[in-house]
């Protein structure tokens, strides 16, 4: 089928619409495994030709694909792989939402007290619903939606948690309880406050935390898993178990369900994931991710002070993957010719195009002005550019568009890095991690919607398997790779 030249400029949240469009050009076809032997670099011109990439190995492999034997380590890394917003997007950081958090453990334990709820789960869902604030209102002034430490809907709470929730008296308190705060007054407030949570169960910890344990006894009942019970917290019973009879039935695993559905393996699976718009399938591996940030906060907060530093860094995880201080920047030119003599660089394939690649000829146009060629600057460590390979081949594998992506940047050094944010806002005088040799640039322009949701799909999957970070900058995704991705393509890589 001819290819659509219309372009897009931005991967995007899929849409229902958008969805069944590329599910309608799927093509079925077996994983193409690269193997890159490169030569040895050496500094070059301009002039000299790239090195060979080397062959292509039809092995019909996914490097990716979900393996039951290994589903302890998928979990283990997708709690790694969407940690990240934990640390960006938690009221006044993540240390503050776990100190929070932490204080209200006595009465977490007291409400799982012979049930069947772990609290150490129970509690990780009150850090990422409410950062372990009891007053918290996700609508802003909307008391019909979600509220409280556990964030129950009043129907929810009404219907079927058996709370006592009257939306119109609790708004009415609000109101009044928000007049006296701004005026400093403290008593009335905290009158207000005892007098909403008798009208507003859902204000009260105890109760919050009693009607979600209900939940989660019913969910439970319901799906004869804890993980799947936990899930549906978020993406609610029904849908679940719509997910799970077109997996197939029975009692899959979440991890099994997840990481067994895609674009080109059980995709209507996938596409009802993707379709809640909601990032309810990545729910449980936040909860897992708060679990191990609170056990930190208890075991090592000085270790956790450093993670958070690591992960607000930047607006990705890439400086956890890749932290300025473990030297693998490359300070000049002359380091990166050292490192493509002893393999710690290669070059860029000359056969970009039957790789899915194209590549950018202004790569490397800020050359001259440190006193370099630019093929200097076309390369990348040798894990990075089989990730990058990767990603075109599972682009161009679930699309079925032929044409490649640009790659605008790889490997820089910090001479070039200073240079180039001398004129680019985008670009950081502090730590790049383009300076390792671990990032690269994909051009944000697609040949058609398919192209752009595959690349999508491949972006997030592989960040939640924490084999990657991305983000969208104006002109391109910026990529970063874990030292360990070719290892877990392997089956060598630990959690």
């Amino acid at each position: 089928m001819p290819t659509t030249r219309r372009r897009r400029t931005s991967p995007a949240s899929p849409s229902p619409s958008r969805l069944r469009l590329l599910l309608a050009a799927l093509v079925l076809v077996g994983v193409v495994a690269l193997v890159l032997t490169q030569r040895d670099g050496g500094g070059g011109g301009d002039a000299e030709p790239l090195p060979s990439a080397g062959r292509a190995a039809g092995s019909g492999h996914d490097p990716f694909a979900f393996d039951p034997s290994r589903a302890e380590l998928f979990e283990q890394r997708a709690a790694f792989g969407t940690a990240h917003p934990l640390y960006t997007k938690s009221p006044g950081g993540a240390i503050a939402s776990a100190e929070r958090v932490a204080r209200l453990r006595p009465l977490i334990d007291q409400a799982t007290e012979g049930t069947d709820v772990d609290p150490d789960t129970l509690e990780a869902m009150v850090f990422l619903e409410s950062a372990g604030r009891p007053d918290a209102i996700a609508g802003g002034t909307d008391l019909a939606g979600a509220v409280g430490l556990t964030q129950i809907l009043a129907e929810t709470g009404t219907s079927m948690l058996g709370m006592r929730v009257d939306v119109a008296a609790s708004t009415r308190l609000t109101r009044r309880l928000q007049r006296a705060v701004n005026r400093g007054d403290d008593a009335r407030a905290a009158r207000l406050a005892a007098e909403r949570r008798r009208v507003d169960e859902r204000f009260d910890p105890r109760k919050a935390l009693a009607g979600t344990i209900r939940y989660l006894d019913f969910a439970r009942e319901r799906l004869g898993r804890d993980d799947l019970t936990v899930v549906s917290y978020h993406m609610g019973v029904g849908n679940l178990e719509n997910a799970i009879e077109a997996f197939g039935g029975g009692r899959p695993s979440w991890t099994e369900l997840y990481f067994g559905s895609s674009p080109t393996q059980n995709p209507e699976v996938w596409r009802l994931f993707a379709g809640l718009g909601d990032e309810s399938s990545l729910y449980y591996w936040k909860v897992r991710a708060a679990r191990d940030l609170m056990a930190l906060y208890r075991s090592d907060p000085e270790a956790l002070d450093k993670l958070a530093a690591l992960q607000t860094a930047k607006a990705s995880n890439e400086n956890v993957l890749h932290p300025p201080a473990a030297g693998e920047a490359f300070a000049d030119g002359g380091a990166l010719r050292a490192a493509y003599d002893d393999g710690r660089l290669v070059r860029l394939p000359t056969n970009a195009g039957e790789l899915g690649l194209r590549i950018d000829r202004q790569m490397g146009e800020l050359a001259g002005r440190v006193g370099q060629p630019r093929a200097l600057y076309r390369g990348l460590r040798p894990d990075a550019l089989r990730l990058l390979v990767e990603i075109a081949a599972g682009t161009r594998r679930i699309s079925g568009v032929d044409a490649p992506l640009t790659v605008t940047s790889t490997v820089r050094d910090q001479r070039y890095q200073e240079q180039l944010a001398g004129g680019n806002p985008e670009a950081t005088h502090a730590f790049s991690v383009h300076t390792t040799g671990w990032s690269f640039d994909i051009l944000r322009r697609y040949a058609n919607d398919r192209q752009a949701l595959a690349l999508q799909f491949m972006l997030d999957r592989l960040q939640t398997l924490g084999l990657i970070a991305w983000v969208r900058e104006p002109a391109a995704i910026h990529v970063t790779v874990a030292g360990d991705a070719v290892r877990f393509m392997r089956g060598q890589a630990g959690g």
